[in-house]
Order: structure tokens, then C-alpha cells, then sequence
């Protein structure tokens, strides 16, 4: 069982726990994500394992609560266990010194790309890091992505802080005044379909993690399929990180909006017990 050490909110829906995991805190590296399970009656569910400390043996994840499951691991106290953790799982992000790297996050993207910006800008590389939300209040990480990044650019649909637009248009800003050698996107299918075509657009290589639906973390199940470059891949395995620019984004999105109707009642039958 795997104790809950800490939690704090960074906003009502969007939750940072730190969880007790020695192990995973020893061997986890950049893009690595864990699998788990709230009880054992529970579905299992991926998360991308945002830092780690291992002195303390803890891993760090962030929560947004969307489903059944994620509302009952934000419901979790300190002192609280998981049933079941298992990790780390996936291909770490490849990290090498490149040049000037784009690091694009989206809502809770920001999460996964907070190590991976860690990692760009210790292996000697310039960063420059843009995070995006809907609003102010769901901006996260931004002092943690401002320790490991030479700019920031916040971006927010309404303007509530920072520049008023799209990812999209912060990425064409900063690339339109330097040369950008790679760029990491992480966040919503939708928004790393757009923010893909940018990067395609100016031909600067890309790699995107893809958000879709894990279940057992071995690629046997084959929930998690999506294609790239033509052939059939699973992200649990052979990613999370994949070319962007070879990614059918388009299949993806319909794939994700397949348990809709589902999570829906699940999620009415969930509000009626509390």
C-alpha cells in the first residue's frame, strides 16, 4: 500500500499529490508515468509522474478531477493509502543537447512537461517554456517551470494573467523571433493537434505525449492504440512520446470521446451515493 504524504490544491478541480514510493522515486526518469488503482474495487487509471524526491521516497502526481476515479484519489487525506501502484512505466522522453527547445503545456500538461524541462535545461540546452490555460486559476507549476527555463510565456484564453490567446500564438511569437531547434507539446488532443501543425508549419522536429486511454500499462489490452506514421502503436509501451508530426490526431479524438457516454453515468451514479 502506497501512503498518501502530503496534497494541496491548485485550484477546486485540480489536485498535487505526493505519494510514498521509494522505488519508483529511485528509477523514475523524465516521461515516465505510473498506473493505479484508488481501491480494489477501482478502475485503473495512468498518471504521468511529475517529480519526484528521493531522499523522502516519494513520487509526486497531479490530479484533475474529471472521471469517477480521479474524484476519489483527490478525495484522499494525508495518511491515506492506494490499493495498488505500479511503475515506472513507458519510454523516457530521449534528452539531448539539442539547442533552443519549446516546451509547450497545456492545462495539466504542464505537469508531465515540468520534468521534462528539468531535463532539457540540465542536459545544457536553452529553454524556452510556454504554459496555457482556459483562466488564471488553472495555471499550474508555473514558479517550478520558471526554475528550469531561460523564458516563460503564460498564455490564457480569457486574459486573466498573462497574454490573451492561444498556445498557438505564443508558439508563433517566440518562433517567429529565434530559431527553435525541438519542441515538446503536452496537453489536451485537441490542442496539441494545433499546436503540431505550428511546429509542422516551420518544420521544427516535435514530439508529443499522448493523452489517451491506458488500461493495463503492458500494451495487451489495446486500449491505448493509436496511429502513428501510418502503423498501429500503443502508447503505454511503445510511448508516451511520439513524432507529433506523425500522430493521426483526428483518429485519436474520436477514439477519446468513445466512453462518453460511460464516464457519464458513471459519474451521475457516483454524485447520487455521496
Amino acid at each position: 500500500m502506497n501512503k498518501v504524504v502530503s496534497k494541496d490544491y491548485f485550484s477546486e478541480n485540480v489536485v498535487r499529490l505526493e505519494i510514498e514510493a521509494p522505488r519508483i522515486a529511485k528509477s523514475r526518469r523524465a516521461g515516465h508515468f505510473v498506473i493505479l488503482r484508488v481501491d480494489e474495487k477501482g478502475e485503473r487509471i495512468p498518471l504521468t509522474i511529475s517529480s519526484s524526491d528521493t531522499a523522502k521516497g516519494t513520487i509526486t502526481l497531479v490530479v484533475q478531477k474529471v472521471g469517477v476515479s480521479s474524484k476519489k484519489l483527490c478525495a484522499l487525506k494525508p495518511g491515506d493509502c492506494i490499493s495498488d501502484l505500479v511503475g515506472p512505466l513507458g519510454q523516457a522522453t530521449e534528452v539531448k543537447k539539442t539547442g533552443t527547445v519549446l516546451a509547450c503545456g497545456g492545462g495539466v500538461g504542464v505537469a508531465p512537461l515540468l520534468p521534462i524541462v528539468e531535463a532539457n535545461k540540465k542536459a545544457g540546452n536553452k529553454v524556452i517554456s510556454i504554459i496555457a490555460a482556459r483562466s488564471k486559476d488553472l495555471i499550474i507549476l508555473e514558479d517550478q517551470i520558471r526554475e528550469f527555463s531561460d523564458d516563460v510565456i503564460v498564455m490564457t484564453d480569457d486574459g486573466s494573467y498573462g497574454e490573451k490567446g492561444l498556445i498557438t500564438e505564443g508558439m508563433e511569437k517566440v518562433i517567429a523571433r529565434e530559431k527553435v531547434d525541438e519542441a515538446v507539446i503536452i496537453g489536451p488532443a485537441i490542442m496539441m493537434k494545433f499546436a503540431s501543425e505550428v511546429t509542422r508549419k516551420h518544420e521544427i522536429p516535435s514530439i508529443a505525449s499522448l493523452n489517451t486511454i491506458m488500461v493495463d500499462g503492458t500494451g495487451m489490452c489495446g486500449a491505448c492504440r493509436v496511429t502513428v506514421d501510418g502503423k498501429t502503436k500503443f502508447v503505454c509501451v511503445d510511448g508516451p512520446e511520439f513524432d507529433a508530426h506523425k500522430v493521426d490526431f483526428d483518429e485519436m479524438l474520436m477514439r477519446l470521446s468513445g466512453y462518453r457516454d460511460f464516464e457519464k453515468e458513471a459519474n451521475e451514479r457516483y454524485q447520487k451515493d455521496q
